[in-house]
């Protein structure tokens, strides 16, 4: 198996702790395990853990207050993986061989795309249109989907662009997983981080072969835990537990006891209501700085996450543009480039307000020295 490169990953872990200001994440201000252990007794726990190889698929404890987030869903239905990014690799490396189509929600976070070809099969797009509110284009979907497909994937809420999928559109989704009798793959990772406050629904229990992905490095703030999970049938499940047996074998023992104490009823509540006041705080500062500056961006407002998905009218290439603001000014912002869509950047605006004011000056900084490009058009990648 050759795989390709994934661009963004290796462009943020190559400067993410390089830099001085980072607007290339996609999540809010992370947590502090302080933040996690209520009093002694918290502390006396996480003190009198012994550092044993954990269970492979995660403790019942934790599988259990997962399942309870879905359902009609038991802790047979779960398996826990280090990270969201584990999940969907599982998933990939189970279902899909070559010759197989792969139908792919774009733009979008680029892991399965590259795994999939990797895999050998062909993957076929249906995108997200940027002037219908980044709504999906059904029609593609419909035309896209076979009997060859083997799945269809989706991120929902979405990135790059922070767009939900409306009712209708998952119910078409579904109808169209289901009359090609294939596997609907939904990365959620982003789920519980809207603005509105209104949770994202859940592919899970709208059709039989769906695998729902997530875990605790967006919404929650908790990506240092580096704890996911798989949601699917029990079966599939049985079937992903003995694919990770080859890859990461068990999350590490802490990472799984602070989960357990993340998604407490109380707590989860309580980390939810964080990361959306963090995104309604810093979301004006962002309108702010855009309104300065005429029509050099365009956005569509993201209903969830802390990104945006930015239109740029500069006569410059993505990746040129932000290599430029590592170089210039110490400041890392995803290109859109990594995405497929040259004419776009990423930007974060989770991060700490004063954080976030200095970035956005310091792109300034950058943008004072260039053109503006001739025309919108944008590259967008196909397949």
């Amino acid at each position: 198996m050759k795989i390709e490169t994934f661009e963004m990953e290796r462009w943020q872990s190559q400067w993410e702790n390089v830099v001085e200001y980072n607007l290339a994440e996609s999540g809010v201000d992370p947590l502090t395990v302080g933040d996690l252990l209520s009093g002694d007794d918290g502390i006396r726990d996480l003190g009198r853990q012994q550092l044993l190889y954990n269970q492979g698929n995660g403790t019942p404890e934790l599988r259990d207050i997962i399942s309870a987030l879905y359902p009609g869903a038991t802790r047979d239905n779960v398996l826990v993986t280090h990270g969201t990014c584990e999940a969907n690799y599982l998933a990939v490396w189970n279902l899909v061989e070559p010759g197989d189509e792969v139908v792919m929600m774009l733009p979008n976070y680029m892991q399965i795309r590259g795994l999939a070809r990797g895999f050998g099969a062909r993957v076929i797009p249906f995108h997200l249109r940027e002037e219908n509110g980044w709504a999906p284009d059904l029609d593609e979907l419909n035309r896209a989907v076979s009997s060859r497909t083997r799945l269809i994937a989706v991120c929902n809420p979405n990135n790059p662009t922070g767009s939900v999928l409306s009712e209708s559109a998952m119910d078409e989704i579904v109808a169209a997983a289901r009359r090609a009798g294939c596997w609907l793959v939904a990365d959620e990772v982003y789920q519980g981080a809207e603005r509105s406050g209104r949770t994202t629904p859940s592919f899970w229990g709208r059709y039989e072969k769906v695998i729902v992905n997530n875990g605790l490095s967006k919404a929650y703030g908790l990506p240092g835990l580096r704890i996911g999970w798989t949601v699917a049938p029990a079966d599939l499940i049985f079937q992903l537990w003995s694919y990770k047996d080859y890859t990461t074998i068990a999350a590490g023992v802490l990472s799984d006891l602070l989960a357990r104490r993340a998604l407490e009823p109380a707590m989860r509540a309580g980390i939810l209501e964080r990361t959306r006041s963090i995104l309604r705080r810093n979301y004006p500062l962002l309108e702010e700085w855009l309104g300065g500056h005429g029509d050099d961006f365009a956005v569509v407002p993201p209903a969830a996450g802390a990104i945006a998905y930015l239109r740029y009218r500069h006569a410059i290439n993505s990746s040129e543009l932000m290599e430029r603001c590592i170089r210039e000014q110490s400041l890392l912002i995803v290109p859109g480039d990594h995405f497929g869509m040259d004419g776009f950047i990423r930007l974060n605006y989770g991060v700490p307000a004063e954080h976030l004011r200095t970035g956005l000056a310091r792109l300034d900084q950058t943008l004072g020295t260039l053109g503006k490009a001739a025309s919108g058009a944008v590259q967008v990648a196909t397949g």
